[in-house]
């Protein structure tokens, strides 16, 4: 079982809400390294390979999937996607072996989890032909190693997997390869990945230089046993808390239901989980972080109204709240003592499993919010993608094996899995199998195509690491909502200057990034 990295920066040290979980054993790779440079040694080390059918076989619900999740609903081994766009499943493996069999791909990997990952990828070595071999990080220094590494001109890595914010960060100094030639000779399905996804976590400055890994998005959750005595009945997902304005009404309320459970539930803390609550919330308000000249413009009118309703929610919240991040706020709602929550789907996802959760059948995720005025913009926020390195020995072998990791069968038996790596496809998403074991995934596909997101630019996550601190003043009462931002504004607009987006061509064109950041622009509501 592989866990992902913690995310680390200079400045951040452990804040991944991934350090609590741990994927499928299909996550990973091999210990072992095996260069062969002879073609004769290569061909026949091709020919010696098990038939790719009999392999692809066993990556199924039955090998995959928790056993007891299969039993818990009543799974069928019917595929959790569409094989017709499983990129495993359509992508020619004779001709990969052809070209790779023999070849060594390096995969940097956290330290911790060498051994789990040395089990993941032992179907894409019996498929490729390919050897993969661990490069270990310590998973405290992940962005410090790689960066270091990428400067020096020769990274000890192919391959790896990171934050999404980070992004900007690798790609603009050219420290990643272009994907566009691979993805189109391998035929990688890009167009079953929702938009925000594909571009958010793919697409740098009009390139391909990531593979969409971890899909996350922010959603809201209520508890269905207190929801209904409010109500009356049962909960509608769009219409029983259609505005913030209601869910301020019904967290107040809900705040009285029962000792020890308070209203809702929030990340407030210091850094970027303040950031990213008040971001999902003052999208909806019609927030946008800059303007096409990349000033940041977030402390108008919509930024103030967001973290004034954050405000009047925090009233309500658990104690505590200005100081949680996810792992705080992930233990409060699988507790039971969130009436409502604000965070991501896996809560969702995760609050259905009994060995996880205390509230299985007692909850359900709901669309998000409006605000009169606003939009319809449910938050993709967070996130991690995978790159190759511009430096790598083997950049096509490094391609196919993240193509591997990412394809959407493995991401869909995943989320079966409720380990928090989270699937990005349509296909999976909308799956009526899938839906079944996701209690979120039908709310959370309808939801991508309105999605809004932040552009992953250079400096981006030092930039809501700094916002987050001045909005966790305003959740303590150290500043009003417009003092906050203000400062907040002040602290990105230095960090842009640092990162060359004041003095000549900036390092993305705001044309480039503009259709990923809100992609419901134009849209009819769903309903």
């Amino acid at each position: 079982m592989f866990r992902t990295p913690k995310i680390t920066t200079p400045k951040s040290r452990d804040v991944s809400r991934r350090t609590f979980l741990r994927s499928t054993a299909a996550v990973g790779a091999a210990t072992a390294a095996v260069t062969v440079s002879s073609p004769f040694v290569a061909n026949s080390f091709a020919q010696s390979l098990e038939d790719p059918q009999k392999i692809l076989d066993d990556i199924s619900v039955k090998k995959y999937v928790r056993e007891d999740y299969q039993k818990l609903y009543n799974m069928s081994g019917e595929p959790l996607w569409d094989p017709q766009k499983d990129w495993i499943r359509t992508v020619d493996w004779e001709l990969v072996r052809k070209e790779q069999s023999g070849k060594t791909v390096r995969f940097a990997i956290g330290a911790a989890d060498r051994e789990s990952a040395a089990d993941g990828l032992k179907p894409f070595e019996a498929l490729s032909g390919i050897k993969v071999e661990l490069v270990p990080i310590p998973d405290d220094s992940l962005y410090d190693k790689a960066i270091a590494e990428f400067i020096s001109g020769n990274a000890s890595f192919d391959a790896l997997q990171f934050f999404s914010p980070w992004l900007g960060d690798f790609a603009a100094p050219g420290f990643l390869a272009k994907l566009d030639d691979y993805a189109t000779k391998w035929k990688l399905p890009l167009d079953d990945f929702y938009d925000t996804y594909r571009l958010n976590y793919g697409y740098f400055n009009g390139g391909l230089y990531g593979i969409p890994f971890d899909c996350d998005i922010q959603m809201v959750h209520v508890r269905k046993g207190y929801m209904e005595k409010i109500l009356g009945g049962s909960v509608d997902k769009w219409n029983s808390i259609p505005s913030y304005d209601e869910l301020i009404r019904v967290s107040g309320e809900l705040n009285k239901i029962e000792p020890g459970v308070a209203g809702v539930g929030m990340m407030g803390a210091r850094g970027f989980w303040s950031t990213y609550t008040w971001e999902h919330i003052a999208a909806q308000c019609g927030m946008e972080l800059f303007d096409s000249a990349w000033n940041p413009v977030f402390n108008g009118d919509a930024g103030v109204q967001g973290l004034e309703i954050i405000l009047k929610l925090a009233k309500n919240a658990a104690e505590g709240t200005a100081a949680a991040g996810w792992g705080e706020n992930r233990a409060a709602w699988l507790g039971g003592q969130l009436a409502t929550n604000v965070s991501w789907q896996d809560s969702g996802t995760q609050a259905m499993r009994p060995d996880q959760s205390k509230i299985v059948d007692d909850f359900v995720t709901i669309y998000e919010p409006r605000v009169a005025g606003g939009r319809f913009a449910p938050p993709n926020i967070a996130g991690s993608t995978s790159v190759v390195a511009a430096s790598a020995q083997n950049p096509e072998g490094a391609f196919l094996m993240l193509a591997f990791l990412t394809t959407s069968s493995i991401m869909a038996m995943n989320e079966a899995n409720a380990n928090g790596v989270a699937p990005g496809y349509r296909s999976v998403l909308s799956n009526k199998n899938l839906q079944a074991v996701s209690q979120p995934a039908e709310v959370w596909g309808t939801s991508l195509d309105y999605a809004w997101c932040a552009p992953r630019l250079p400096g981006m996550f030092e930039m809501e690491q700094a916002l987050g601190n001045e909005i966790n003043k305003a959740i303590v009462g150290q500043a009003t909502a417009k003092e906050a931002l203000d400062s907040g504004a002040a602290a990105v607009k230095k960090i842009m200057k640092k990162n060359g987006f004041y003095g000549g061509k900036p390092p993305v064109e705001y044309a480039t990034a503009a259709p990923g950041l809100w992609v419901g622009e134009g849209k009819k509501l769903p309903f």
